[in-house]
């Protein structure tokens, strides 16, 4: 929940509703229910095996498991831009040092915020305790001061118009359609909530709670050995009463676990977007450029004067670059994970030295990236490549969790429904997909 607070719900949610008014809000709850049978299928693949879902596609075939390997690297060469844009709230509320353009002011930030998670991070005994706890803070300080400017009159005077704006679009669009425009909208849409191959660290954060099956098997690496191993040496449940009772209890976890992000994810979106509406649309604010972060300050200064501006740029530098920390921890997770997969030899290396083997390399890339241009066309890059996976990911976890899981599985432990749920998740990311080039290219 508090790493999808980081772009769609602060960033490009409120600049479609600042900029076309309610014209698209009617799409955000589709949008990030569409991600619920996407993270059920995730999260049922390694609550039974264990295994990261990356080591499930590699199992399906190889070739492809390295073409989305290739393709998920590439997609987050780019998100230091995330670094950078809560750097646009730290410079907007030090204006500091002194003398420096706002570029630059926001650059320093930015790499400034990156050392000091990078430390984090070194110093932590168990990672994903920091960074889980870190989180919950970000997240909960968010939605109590969204909350609390929402309730504003200025801002509720606007909310039965904004409902009716939940229903459909129930005026003329505020402005003419700007091409331009395309990639922001299906950022928004897609990334309403963990979008592209962020949808994949779901994955990787139950192992580390040692979730249903992967608290056998150890943290941050897959079993390693045999393309058949998990299949094999007794790792998946047992066919027994108790297994089949211990399955119902992690069903329902696992069911309610991604109900709390996606639901508490929509929320923040819609406070967003209501303060969005009411205080940034009248005014044509839009957040953009070196001011990514900045305009959104309004959201607090509503209730709480200055004051609220100036926690508002906190709040926003710390979800901002706490997507950064979140994603440099899940990334090099995934790199080691895939690496000790794909190449046996490479277990001569335990798997915490590969961990942070490519999180000094990502760091190094994603800080050269930012230098190459403001943080907005950064992130919709590593989205738009990272919205090609995500129109793959249905028909792959169908086919894992559907077709080549159940045969060694019991039978309580086995889907009993059809996935229609996935194939309107499919659907749509195609329908997307075409809408998409056709608007960027003019066909």
């Amino acid at each position: 929940m508090a790493l999808a607070q980081g772009s769609g719900e602060l960033i490009w949610w409120p600049y479609m509703i600042a900029k076309y008014g309610l014209t698209f809000l009617w799409l955000l709850v589709p949008a990030c229910l569409l991600q619920y049978p996407l993270n059920l299928e995730i999260g049922r693949y390694t609550l039974l095996t264990g295994e990261s879902i990356f080591h499930g596609f590699i199992r399906l075939n190889r070739r492809l498991g390295i073409f989305l390997w290739l393709l998920m690297s590439v997609s987050f060469f780019w998100f230091g831009a995330f670094a950078s844009a809560g750097g646009t709230a730290m410079a907007e509320l030090t204006h500091w040092p002194a003398g420096w353009s706002q570029r630059e002011q926001s650059l320093f930030w930015g790499y400034l915020s990156i050392a000091v998670f990078l430390a984090a991070i070194l110093a932590s005994g168990v990672v994903y305790t920091l960074i889980e706890r870190f989180m919950k803070l970000v997240a909960v300080v968010t939605v109590v001061g969204l909350l609390s400017a929402c309730l504003q009159s200025d801002v509720t005077a606007t909310l039965p118009e904004f409902a009716r704006g939940l229903l459909g679009p129930t005026a003329a669009m505020a402005r003419p359609w700007e091409a331009g425009d395309a990639s922001k909208l299906l950022t928004a849409i897609t990334f309403a909530g963990l979008g592209g191959f962020w949808i994949l660290f779901y994955s990787y954060w139950l192992r580390d709670k040692g979730a249903g099956m992967a608290g056998w098997v150890g943290r941050i690496t897959g079993l390693g050995g045999s393309e058949e191993a998990v299949l094999s040496d007794g790792f998946l449940p047992r066919d027994e009463p108790e297994s089949a009772a211990r399955w119902q209890t992690w069903r329902r976890f696992l069911s309610a676990d991604i109900l709390v992000g996606i639901l508490g994810n929509l929320l923040t979106t819609l406070m967003t977007c209501l303060l969005a509406y009411a205080l940034l649309f009248p005014k044509g604010l839009l957040p953009q450029e070196y001011e990514l972060a900045v305009v959104q300050s309004q959201f607090f200064a509503v209730s709480w004067g200055e004051i609220g501006r100036l926690l508002f740029l906190v709040v926003a530098a710390a979800f901002l670059t706490d997507t950064w920390l979140a994603t440099a921890d899940a990334v090099s997770r995934i790199q080691a994970d895939i690496v000790l997969t794909l190449f046996p030899a490479a277990q001569r290396w335990p798997a915490r030295r590969w961990y942070y083997l490519f999180l000094g390399l990502l760091t190094l890339i994603t800080c050269f990236t930012m230098q190459l241009d403001a943080p907005g066309p950064l992130i919709l890059t590593s989205a738009v490549i990272g919205f090609a996976g995500t129109i793959l990911f249905p028909p792959l976890l169908y086919w894992l969790n559907h077709r080549l899981l159940p045969p060694h599985l019991p039978a309580w432990a086995k889907p009993h429904r059809r996935p229609w749920l996935l194939a309107v998740s499919f659907a749509v990311y195609l329908t997307l997909a075409f809408l998409y080039l056709r608007s960027v290219l003019g066909f």
